[in-house]
């Protein structure tokens, strides 16, 4: 059964990378273009993973993390963040926001690929 993935980057070209990774992958990929949307449109979506962009225009994807994790119904929803800006103590502080996992951009696929499926059947084990 695909799973839904619930996609917050506003870099075109990214956006379309991990959605097309996800599909090719037969997962079920839900972009989100601003920020602003992404706790509204979690709600709606269900997903069973979040791939967050970190540097959002508006609002930051670390913000959106925490708002998510201290929401009833999302906070259970695996998070996988994804930044360029990977500096020393980034990926604590980010994890400490209550993301799963991290990955630095640019991207390695099978790492992408990799940490995405761990989430899932992590996620599959908590249901």
């Amino acid at each position: 059964m695909a799973k839904r993935v619930l996609v917050v980057e506003d870099n075109e070209l990214n956006l379309k990378l991990f959605c097309d990774l996800l599909r090719a992958h037969d997962h079920l990929a839900e972009p989100v273009r601003d920020g602003r949307e992404a706790v509204e449109r979690a709600r709606e979506f269900r997903p069973d993973l979040i791939v967050m962009d970190i540097q959002l225009p508006h609002v930051s994807g670390m913000e959106l993390i925490e708002r998510m994790k201290a929401d009833d119904d999302l906070s259970a929803i695996p998070i996988m963040a994804v930044t360029a800006y990977a500096g020393r103590g980034d990926e604590e502080r980010i994890r400490g926001a209550g993301a799963e996992a991290y990955v630095s951009k640019p991207i390695s696929v099978i790492r992408f690929m990799d940490v995405v499926d761990g989430l899932l059947v992590g996620e599959n084990a908590a249901k």
